[in-house]
């Protein structure tokens, strides 16, 4: 069975409530058909009658649950709390108001936060930074995370590295540049990720232009001081580093390159060093391996709030939904 029809049954076995703020976005609604169709999660779908018409026209969607915020019976409630939250950095009642029924994605996060749905999916046609930050405000980040970062889901077809082709790729979505604790603390947060999602055993390279010392630079210190570090933090899992890409994933390279490590030929999460080369990199791979990109997934938010690339297709939708929905079943 393929990763995505494996990730829908999980979803089915166990249905949860994601909330699509975008109803501005006619994919949304294209995404949301489909979900209903094959009843993968239960949608709730905010915005005025007026966007839900102009958007879904032809698309059956009359399963989802439509919650005007101008008219929702709960509004008060959730401007209420979100006043609450926010009141000590100064936010008055009417800001809150305001916030709310201007921005749908604050909204679909006070919905999560007061236990009115699972999960959120958004960022088709938001930037990342309009995506998190009504997050981190509102739901914030799960108990014991250092660091809330982003990963994708890679599905390259025909591949017979990694995970039968099936690959978890840190960060290619948030953390700019991070240091060798944060870089550590993506890797165990994305071998997690991946032994959730995909049901195997995480095995984790941390890449770099450099394998076992074949290099000297500033830039290969922090991955050799991440994985370190990483090893020391997350001893259940197998991580090494540093790695090229090629010895991380080709056994016979590996064996070249890194003969005393286990991971080295193995890997199936894959680290980049920063978020250039995470984002280059799992784009190459989706555009000329035509590979399958789901994400970017975030991981460290106290309740599933996944992010979109504003280029994703319907389908792409569709998939990120039902890994939100199998996320929320352990959050």
């Amino acid at each position: 069975m393929a990763f995505i029809d494996e990730i829908k049954a999980k979803a089915k076995s166990n249905k949860k409530t994601v909330i699509l703020p975008e109803s501005m976005d006619r994919r949304t609604f294209e995404a949301a058909a489909e979900i209903l169709a094959e009843d993968i999660a239960d949608l709730i779908i905010i915005g005025t009658d007026e966007e839900v018409k102009a958007n879904s026209e032809g698309l059956d969607i009359s399963k989802a649950t439509i919650i005007n915020p101008n008219t929702y019976e709960k509004t008060q409630e959730y401007i209420n709390g979100f006043y609450e939250l926010r009141k000590a950095k100064g936010m008055t009642l009417e800001e809150a108001e305001k916030t709310l029924l201007g921005d749908y994605m604050y909204y679909a996060c006070m919905m999560v936060k007061m236990g009115d749905g699972d999960g959120i999916v958004s960022g088709a046609c938001h930037s990342t930074a309009n995506t998190l930050r009504p997050s981190l405000q509102i739901i914030k980040t799960a108990p014991g995370t250092k660091l809330v970062s982003a990963f994708f889901v890679m599905v390259v077809p025909n591949c017979e590295f990694g995970e039968d082709g099936v690959f978890v790729f840190g960060d290619c979505g948030l953390v700019q540049n991070p240091n060798p604790e944060e870089l550590a603390a993506i890797a165990g947060s994305s071998a997690a990720s991946f032994k959730q999602l995909v049901g195997k055993e995480p095995v984790v390279a941390l890449l770099s232009h450099s394998s076992m010392g074949s290099a000297k630079h500033d830039d290969v210190t922090k991955v050799v001081e991440a994985t370190k570090i990483a090893k020391e933090e997350y001893p259940q899992f197998a991580i090494d580093g540093e790695l090229q890409a090629d010895a991380a994933m080709v056994p016979a390279i590996g064996a070249s390159k890194a003969p005393d490590s286990k991971v080295a030929g193995h890997a199936n999460v894959l680290i980049f060093p920063d978020l250039d080369a995470g984002n280059i990199g799992y784009k190459l791979v989706q555009r000329l391996g035509k590979a399958e990109a789901y994400g970017p997934m975030c991981q460290g938010i106290a309740k599933p709030v996944n992010d979109l690339s504003r280029g994703c297709s319907a389908k792409d939708i569709v998939g990120v939904i039902a890994i939100t929905a199998v996320q929320a079943q352990n959050s």
